[in-house]
């Protein structure tokens, strides 16, 4: 008996960390969807320059801007695939995803799209799509704050139509059950070392009151906090987040080290000081996931692989290729644009 209970706490262990590798094979699942790095090699050799310089300038006036990039490539893949359908404003034919739910009032960094598509139409006319766009600056964004790099596999096409619908229902939610989060995951084509691994992209950006202000003061229903939340942690936050009002205070997702791109994020779940529901329960709610909080919080090399990785399979969703689509001029509309 002891001999099989050791075996499956090995298992918990080992499992996830195998997934990381087996599941999505080579580093280079996902090229059958006729992605691949070079894609611009020859129509537009200076792409992947021009945006990098954009980004970088937009982080170097406001870190949290790299946060903003990796979020919006993020929410734009959830729905409908990685087709810069999230990008699209409001038209006779459009309702806009930035009116949903997890958007409103939170979803940024649309201005320095619109910059780097300028620079890429002067150079490069009708060439790269604004879907590979999100792609490119998520994965610089990171870069500059000091995680990961990845090669990001190019070759996606902007969609012809938004979904509402799809942003409110299939983006995971700060309240959301882990099952629920891992089931919205799974839709994707994703699996559960994804789910945490890209979890760990909170280790940069903010959060507004309204996304935890139910673990300060009424968890369960019974007017009590989170037994989960440490306890000091959760009184510097009552500060700063009142039971009603003050909705937009913004709150570092990782209080170590808010601007860096590292493990303190899962060290911080291990104390007890995750800031969204979504954080702490890969700890709580999950053997399976909270053997890899673990692990990353052990090692930043293993995190910095998954969540890389992660971030090429979160790319690789329903992609529009070949005829598929279009690429738009203006990231905020369609090229046959009605007002």
């Amino acid at each position: 008996m002891a001999t099989s209970m050791g075996c499956l706490l090995m298992l918990c262990l080992v499992s996830p960390l195998l997934l990381a590798t087996s599941v999505h094979g080579n580093p280079w699942y996902g090229y059958g969807y006729g992605l691949f790095p070079q894609f611009y090699d020859h129509s537009c050799p200076k792409a992947k320059e021009i945006v990098q310089s954009i980004v970088a300038q937009a982080v170097a006036r406001e870190t949290r801007m790299a946060a903003s990039l990796v979020r919006l490539h993020f929410h734009d893949c959830f729905v409908k695939g990685c087709d810069a359908s999230v990008l699209l404003d409001n038209s006779t034919t459009i309702i806009s995803e930035k009116g949903s739910n997890p958007n409103m009032n939170s979803l940024r960094g649309f201005e320095v799209v619109d910059e780097i598509k300028a620079a890429l139409e002067a150079a490069c006319p009708g060439t790269v799509s604004c879907a590979d766009i999100l792609a490119l600056a998520a994965r610089d964004s990171t870069v500059l704050v000091g995680g990961p790099y990845w090669d990001v596999p190019l070759g996606r096409r902007d969609s012809l139509g938004a979904s509402i619908q799809g942003s409110n229902n299939d983006i995971p939610a700060p309240n959301n059950t882990l099952p629920t989060i891992i089931t919205k995951f799974k839709r994707q084509g994703l699996n559960i070392v994804d789910v945490v691994a890209l979890s760990g992209g909170h280790t940069i950006g903010m959060s507004r009151c309204t996304s935890f202000r139910q673990r300060l003061y009424n968890q369960s229903g019974n007017g009590m906090a989170d037994y989960t939340l440490d306890v000091s942690y959760a009184a510097q936050l009552r500060q700063g987040c009142p039971r009603s009002g003050g909705d937009n205070n913004l709150f570092p997702l990782d209080f170590v080290s808010p601007a860096k791109f590292d493990n303190f994020y899962f060290k911080n779940i291990l104390s007890g000081k995750g800031l969204l529901s979504s954080d702490q329960v890969l700890l709580t709610k999950s053997a399976e996931t909270a053997a890899l909080v673990k692990a990353y919080a052990d090692d930043v090399n293993l995190f910095f692989k998954h969540f890389a990785q992660s971030m090429v399979n979160m790319g690789n969703i329903s992609p529009l290729t070949g005829s598929q689509g279009e690429i738009r001029k203006n990231c905020r509309r369609l090229n046959n644009y009605y007002h």
